[in-house]
């Protein structure tokens, strides 16, 4: 199967004061994947096999619970092409 591109949002419920901490927990999950990622200002975009991505999703949202999360809201974005789809060829022309 092609590589796809996922992108994912957590919104972990937990004190203000902690929500970079455990925003942190879940990209953590997705830096230790061994996928290409990137990391935005609201989500993060990935790329490889579809059934790894959702694993990586899995856990990512896991790890915010053992964080300290009482609760994950998770938004997520996917872009299927047959042919197979890459960050790279999305963004690199924003790029100087």
């Amino acid at each position: 199967m092609p590589k796809i591109t996922m992108s994912f949002q957590v919104i972990p419920f937990v004190e203000e004061s902690r929500i970079y901490e455990v925003v942190d927990a879940a990209i953590e999950v997705v830096a230790q994947s061994g996928v290409t990622y990137e990391v935005g200002p609201l989500e993060t975009a990935m790329e490889g096999e579809p059934e790894t991505l959702w694993r990586i999703i899995r856990e990512a949202q896991n790890a915010c619970i053992q964080a300290g999360a009482s609760r994950v809201l998770t938004n997520i974005k996917m872009d299927y092409v047959p042919s197979g789809s890459t960050i790279a060829e999305k963004i690199e022309k924003y790029r100087g």
